[in-house]
């Protein structure tokens, strides 16, 4: 069924367009957000069930209100989506789901949607997609001949599946660590990485690194010079000093390809693997934006902060730092969201 032109049409249910619609109902446009998921919480609920934030629930929270807890504690994944739930009743934003976007143009202008329900109009489109429904494996040489099973960590939900198994997990960063430091519990596991992890003083958490980067943001934006200090990448949650209390932490140089029982690693040596569990990150979900002509060749748009340099109308918040400061984190998206509607509302007057 059609409906009535809007003003402004967010696309996407998670954290960012929370964020957006938490500024939106501070104006007086006509807004709708459109969730293609049938639950409040984004990739949230998608996570794996022992999750644990970087930052602790002070710092790990959006615009308005923060995330219970304080500030010694780092919230669970069921922490996260009920703080995302009482959010959404909390400023009773104007959330409709399921709805699948599948395509969007520009005739004159408005924007037509065309989604799983139906058409939607609209004289502004803010993007909020993010990337969870796009998770990144590298096509490695015999990946299709392997016949052990392959997993991404958008996959991965428990470590009980892969008891008794040889498990590979590939990526250096936060969620490699963590789930190596569960499935190491129950399994045979190497962690494999491009290079030596690099692990924080036990003393620093998220919320650190997320100061040290603003100040390094206000000084390049005030012109001047600020180094953060070089601290590492792996933030030192309970579960992941645990792991290495046990001495999980020794990683390897990556295998050379894929047999069709394991892998081949460079010395030529043949090894015999069940699982590879891939965290090696996500790419932008932009598939609705390609017939506007706005999405390049390496999959993102090109913005001026979070407006599309080659589309008028057009805004996109929570992808990452090139659509905005820290965008892709809670803490960070409000800062995007609120820049982003006062643009928008600019523009539409």
């Amino acid at each position: 069924m059609n409906q009535p032109t809007k003003d402004v049409l967010v696309i996407g249910g998670g954290q960012s367009a929370l964020a957006v619609g938490y500024y939106l109902r501070k104006t007086n446009l006509n807004y709708v957000i459109l969730d293609q998921a049938s639950q409040t919480g984004g990739s949230w609920p998608h996570y794996w069930e022992s999750l644990r934030l970087f930052s602790p629930a002070q710092w790990s929270s959006l615009p308005g209100v923060l995330m219970p807890g304080g500030s010694d504690y780092y919230p669970s994944r069921d922490d996260t989506i009920r703080y995302l739930e009482a959010y959404e009743v909390r400023y009773q934003l104007p959330i409709v789901r399921a709805v699948m976007v599948t395509e969007i143009l520009q005739r004159g202008n408005e924007f037509i949607v065309t989604s799983s329900q139906g058409e939607y109009r609209s004289r502004a489109i803010i993007s909020a997609t993010g990337s969870f429904q796009k998770p990144y494996i590298p096509d490695m040489p015999g990946l299709a001949e392997f016949r052990g099973t392959i997993l991404h960590s958008a996959q991965y939900q428990t470590a009980k599946l892969f008891r008794g198994q040889r498990v590979l997990v590939v990526g250096e960063g936060n969620s490699g660590a963590q789930i190596l430091a569960e499935v190491s519990q129950v399994a045979n596991t190497t962690w494999v990485t491009l290079k030596e992890p690099e692990f924080l003083p036990d003393d620093i958490s998220g919320r650190d690194l997320f100061d040290y980067a603003s100040a390094a943001y206000r000084a390049k934006k005030d012109g001047e010079s600020y180094t953060p200090p070089s601290l590492g990448n792996i933030v030192m949650v309970p579960s992941v000093q645990q792991a290495r209390q046990r001495g999980v932490y020794r990683s390897v140089r990556p295998f050379s390809e894929f047999t069709t029982v394991g892998v081949r690693w460079p010395d030529g040596k043949e090894e015999a693997v069940d699982t590879v569990i891939f965290s090696t990150g996500f790419r932008p979900a932009l598939d609705h934006l390609q017939p506007l002509g706005v999405v390049e060749t390496d999959g993102k748009v090109t913005t001026h902060g979070t407006k599309a340099a080659k589309k008028d109308g057009l805004w996109l918040v929570g992808y990452g730092n090139w659509t905005g400061f820290a965008s892709a984190t809670l803490i960070g998206v409000g800062r995007s969201a609120k820049q982003t509607v006062s643009e928008v509302t600019a523009y539409l007057r």
